[in-house]
């Protein structure tokens, strides 16, 4: 009689894909990207942000006479506003930023995943969230490993700039 399939022994395997997207080389690079250039954007709030301090001190003091009091209150609370608005929109494009990097990212995730189910005979790779994987099916730092080989031969193949 022949054993049904289930009772095949399967090699199956986990990826903790939370720790592939924190760690891997193509991600921290993509970080990197991302923050220079978003940096120009978030020094200049910063900016308006210690201009802003400074209008709250000033008025803080007292010492306005009532019309400078009261032309300063307007520019803070303008200011304030166009600092909220920047903010607001520096935090969406930057998270859709993020996204379409991690969706690009997804395909060479998914190869580098494939490879490893191939080269190391499984039959089965999850990914998380998962209820629950013991820690002997865990082959996230070989899909990292992976993803550090597949990056670093893209470095060597990118022109120098």
């Amino acid at each position: 009689m022949a054993a049904p399939v289930w009772a095949q022994s399967l090699r199956i395997g986990y990826v903790d894909m939370k720790q592939v997207l924190d760690n891997a080389p193509q991600v921290v690079a993509g970080r990197e990207i991302l923050d220079q250039e978003f940096r120009g954007r978030s020094e200049a709030i910063e900016v308006d942000e210690f201009r802003a301090k400074t209008l709250e001190d000033r008025l803080a003091q007292g010492d306005l006479a009532p019309e400078n009091a009261r032309q300063t209150e307007r520019e803070l609370r303008e200011l304030r506003r166009n600092i909220n608005r920047r903010k607001e929109d520096l935090r969406d494009e930057l998270s859709f930023r993020r996204t379409e990097e991690v969706q690009r990212l997804e395909e060479e995730i998914n190869v580098a995943v494939q490879e490893i189910a191939k080269r190391n005979g499984f039959d089965l790779i999850l990914s998380s969230p998962v209820v629950y994987a013991s820690p002997a099916l865990d082959v996230t730092d070989l899909v990292l490993e992976q993803l550090e080989i597949e990056f670093a031969a893209d470095q060597l193949e990118r022109p120098v700039r």
